[in-house]
């Protein structure tokens, strides 16, 4: 009788829970079963192993073979449990020696001529056995994104012969190759081809220095999808620790990674047919969806009315909670989804409001599809109006501010916010504002007076705040003042919209 046990990691969501593959070779007649809540997916890694194995040279043990997955309350998917298996085999039959399989784990979905395949949701498996401080041999063509995990102990493998070889100290396998940071490839376009909308690069420059959600009304042709692209070239690089985070949700998704982008925030643009599945993520095994690719970037929704009224509502508690749970039969996983929401609609079905083409009840019906709450964890709507053709020529001739100079005054109110409490202004608590706002008792009774007149919700009470603190910070002011708290209250384009629709 024979018995190995060897490590791997599963995966479950953005975490890689430790796996033990335990094999048993027992004499009788010859079968092999596979126990542990392994799917179909796993249980087919029977023949790629016996194929694999066979094809790299070795003798496939006429025994009884029973590989056991522990814990079994952990689901278990996909290819990746082929290489720790084929190893326990060669171990359990005496090809290699058990001391071999200390501090070292296995993860790699095996070809059937012995090839090794890459996986999705490396990086996860990478984290985990760098924080047990145990070695990783795993697929060569997944070393590109197992870099990026700078303190592991990683060896690349392409084969299970070189993987056999080095277990057997006959040729150890290189090293994995460090991970060389690039410069960002930021590109800044610039303004020029935006002619005139002061008010909407206004706001686009605080929501892109607060981190706070942003909302563009206007007709067909102003400007609107124009501005959000712009808005990513206004935001600060990630941090390695942001990117890595962002880069484990895109290698459990499966999409490439680009070294040259790896600091870069990420758009993502779902079209607004795209279901609430495809923006929260799910399928039979959770993987993560538009929402959670969008992590520490921008999720932009151009036409938001359109958007199916479920898909725009479980937006709701990721906005407020900054991650989004998945729960399904066969297991549940938790994605980070703290993103920045940009969006863009025309006000009217017929795309401008003053076409006159429906009635007042027929236009508030159409904004009636976005639901108050919704409107509600929305800092800024501004307005983005059609110009008169007589203002173009006039505009254009207009210089615009530097770009580059733009973000640089974007980065420097971020590093005050952060260095101030630790995150954006737009990701502040009721219960802090209080303290970093710093309002005297006037200001106080102006802003409480003017959300009473408006009537807004408290949370949109809290969400001007913290957008006049972020003009503050911008204006290199210590408190807020009157001013900051009267622009704030001026981007509420679509509240005042609805506001006198219902009065009409």
């Amino acid at each position: 009788m024979g018995m190995a046990v060897v490590k791997t990691f599963a995966g479950q969501g953005v975490s890689a829970p430790e796996v033990s593959v335990e094999i048993h070779l027992a004499n009788g007649l010859p079968a092999f079963q596979l126990v542990g809540m392994a799917e179909t997916s796993v249980k087919e890694a029977r023949e790629r192993v016996r194929s694999a194995l066979i094809n790299s040279g070795f003798e496939f043990p006429a025994k009884r073979i029973t590989v056991n997955l522990a814990p079994a309350d952990i689901p278990k998917f996909g290819g990746r449990f082929d290489l720790p298996i084929a190893v326990g085999i060669l171990a359990a039959s005496g090809y290699i020696s058990d001391t071999s399989l200390l501090n070292i784990a296995f993860v790699g979905e095996l070809a059937l001529n012995g090839e090794i395949k890459p996986v999705n949701g490396l990086i996860p498996v990478v984290m985990a056995a760098a924080n047990e401080d145990i070695a990783l041999v795993y697929p060569g063509d997944n070393d590109i994104e197992a870099a990026l995990v700078s303190h592991a102990t990683r060896f690349p493998a392409f084969d299970l012969l070189s993987v056999y070889e080095h277990l057997t100290g006959n040729k150890k396998l290189a090293k994995g190759k460090p991970f060389v940071s690039q410069s960002p490839s930021t590109t800044l376009t610039g303004w020029d081809d935006i002619i005139g909308q002061e008010q909407a690069k206004r706001a686009l420059i605080i929501a892109a220095s607060g981190a706070h959600n942003l909302l563009m009304v206007g007709p067909p042709g102003t400007g609107k999808s124009l501005l959000a692209s712009r808005m990513l070239s206004l935001l600060p690089d990630m941090s390695e620790e942001e990117a890595l985070e962002v880069a484990a949700i895109h290698s459990v998704k499966g999409e490439k990674l680009h070294a040259e982008r790896f600091l870069t925030r990420h758009l993502r643009s779902p079209h607004h047919t795209s279901s609430a599945v495809a923006l929260t993520g799910g399928g039979s095994h959770p993987v993560p969806g538009e929402i959670s690719l969008a992590h520490n970037g921008i999720l932009f929704l151009d036409e938001l009315p359109e958007f199916g009224r479920k898909a725009l509502d479980v937006l709701r508690e990721p906005l407020e909670t900054g991650d989004v749970h998945l729960s399904r039969a066969s297991g549940s996983a938790t994605y980070p989804a703290n993103f920045q929401l940009v969006a863009a609609m025309n006000p009217s079905p017929t795309g401008d409001i003053d076409d006159n083409r429906l009635t007042p009840q027929q236009q508030l019906n159409y904004l009636n599809r976005l639901s108050g709450p919704l409107l509600d964890r929305i800092d800024i709507q501004v307005e983005v109006p059609r110009l008169p053709d007589y203002d173009l020529p006039e505009r254009a001739n207009r210089p615009n501010d530097s770009l580059h100079a733009t973000r640089e005054r974007v980065i420097e109110a971020r590093y005050k916010q952060e260095k101030r409490q630790g995150k954006p202004n737009g990701a502040l608590h009721a219960g802090e504002l209080a303290d970093i706002c710093l309002l005297d008792d006037a200001d106080l009774r102006f802003l409480q007076a003017a959300a009473k007149q408006l009537n807004l919700s408290m949370r949109v009470f809290h969400r001007t705040l913290k957008v006049a603190r972020t003009i503050a910070d911008l204006e290199n002011e210590q408190a807020v003042s009157r001013a900051h708290m009267a622009e704030a209250l001026g981007y509420r384009a679509l509240d005042n919209l609805i506001k006198q629709l219902s009065t009409s």
